[in-house]
Formats: structure tokens, C-alpha cells, sequence
């Protein structure tokens, strides 16, 4: 159940959820089972390994980096998110800088994350429950930051390239419940992101690959909006 939380890095958070949560959260890992990767990843998996860059090509690797981050100021795509269980789920990602996206996840999945430039919210339309963090708390800053400097505003850990795709190991020290680390994965030839891997303080890794992405369409501003007074999204 924790790899929901773990696409914002809050996987220390189940810990802290409402009782009330608990089932709802269990009842949300049915697509899939065992420890697999996701097809992307498999792919990617089978080719020649990996290898550690030198210094000077790493840095260009960041340079190449921040250049997509910041080069973004919308997106909307699909995603299929795998837990450290190998349950499987998958949705819709819209984003809108500074500070706006939204995870929405096909049903039976009753659940939204959405984030408004302050704060984060995660919803269960099922329970009508809604629980919120500091958007500060997530270590998705590569999607939500006007302007990201990888090395500045994280610690990178370790730079990567096969023939295809280049990984860029990072840490972020503020995010929920301690240190998390962040694996962005590349296209080698254009640089886009493919897909991310985060593991929480206590070592629970979430994949979340994606698909199908427009950098041109404008989400709908309504999708970013967080009700405060109310528990459901009714």
C-alpha cells in the first residue's frame, strides 16, 4: 500500500494516516504481484550495463538535465507506477509550473494527488478522506520548480549512460520522514525524462514510468484546485 505515498516521496507517512486509511490503502495493490519491474524497465534491464561517466561528461549530463526541467512549463501524460511489492497501477499526470500537477489514477483506484503550488493533497474518493503535506515535502522538485538546478537544490549521488538511457542518482534531505534518493532516467538522444525511481528513508522504492507525454497541451487549471474546507472532492 505504501507505493502510492511513495510517488511524492511520503511513503513515512503511512505510519502518521489516519486508521481509517489503512484499508483503503490495501485494497488499492490489485494490478499485478511479485517483484518485477515494469516492461519498460525490463527492456532496459536486458541491455549492456551501464556505465559510470567521467567527471566532465556528468556534468553535461546535469546541464542536459536541468535544460528539460526547465525547459518544461507543462506536461501531461500517462503513467504506470510500480511498488516495491510489483503491484502495478497507472493514470494520467498533468503539470503546470511553478508548482501544480496532478496524479490521477484510473479506477478501480479511488485516489488523486494533487498539489496547488503550496500544498500537496492526497484524496480518497472512496473514504471522502483527504489528507495534506507541504509541497516542500516531496522530492518531486524536478517537475514542480520554475527554474531546477540538480546540483544546487539536490545532492547528485551519481551519473550513468548505456546506449540508450542516462540515469542521474540524486538526494533530497527535506523531504517527509528524512532522506529520500531519486533515480531520473533518460533518453540518451533527446534528454527527455522516461521515468524515476524513488526510494523513501526507510528503503521502499516506487518506479513510475511515463508515457505518451505532450510538452504543447495546457492542463485544465481547475484540475490543480484543492478544497480546504472539505475532506472529499465531491
Amino acid at each position: 500500500m505504501r507505493h502510492f505515498m511513495l510517488v511524492l516521496g511520503l511513503g513515512a507517512a503511512i505510519s502518521a494516516a489516519s486508521p481509517a486509511m489503512g484499508p483503503a490503502w490495501a485494497q488499492m495493490d490489485i494490478l499485478g504481484g511479485g517483484k518485477k519491474p515494469a516492461p519498460a524497465t525490463q527492456a532496459i534491464d536486458k541491455a549492456a550495463p551501464p556505465a559510470r561517466v567521467a567527471t566532465q561528461d556528468a556534468a553535461a549530463a546535469v546541464r542536459r538535465a536541468n535544460a528539460y526541467f526547465n525547459g518544461v512549463t507543462t506536461l501531461v501524460g500517462d503513467f504506470t507506477q510500480t511498488g516495491n511489492d510489483g503491484k502495478k497501477t497507472s493514470g494520467t499526470l498533468s503539470v503546470q509550473k511553478p508548482g501544480k500537477l496532478r496524479f490521477e489514477y484510473d479506477r478501480p483506484s479511488p485516489l488523486e494527488i494533487i498539489a496547488d503550488g503550496t500544498s500537496v493533497a492526497i484524496r480518497n474518493r472512496k473514504l471522502a478522506t483527504q489528507d495534506l503535506y507541504f509541497i516542500g515535502q516531496t522530492p518531486l522538485k524536478f517537475l514542480l520548480k520554475q527554474n531546477i538546478d540538480l546540483a544546487r537544490d539536490t545532492k547528485i549521488l551519481d551519473v550513468t549512460q548505456g546506449a540508450d538511457v542516462t540515469t542521474i542518482k540524486i538526494e533530497d534531505k527535506a523531504t517527509f520522514g528524512g532522506t529520500s534518493r531519486i533515480s531520473l532516467v533518460f533518453n540518451s538522444s533527446d534528454f527527455s525524462l522516461r521515468n524515476w525511481v524513488v526510494t523513501d528513508p526507510q528503503g521502499y522504492e516506487t518506479r513510475v514510468v511515463l508515457s505518451n507525454v505532450d510538452l504543447r497541451k495546457a492542463p485544465d487549471p481547475g484540475l490543480f484546485r484543492i478544497n480546504y474546507d472539505r475532506t472529499d472532492n465531491n
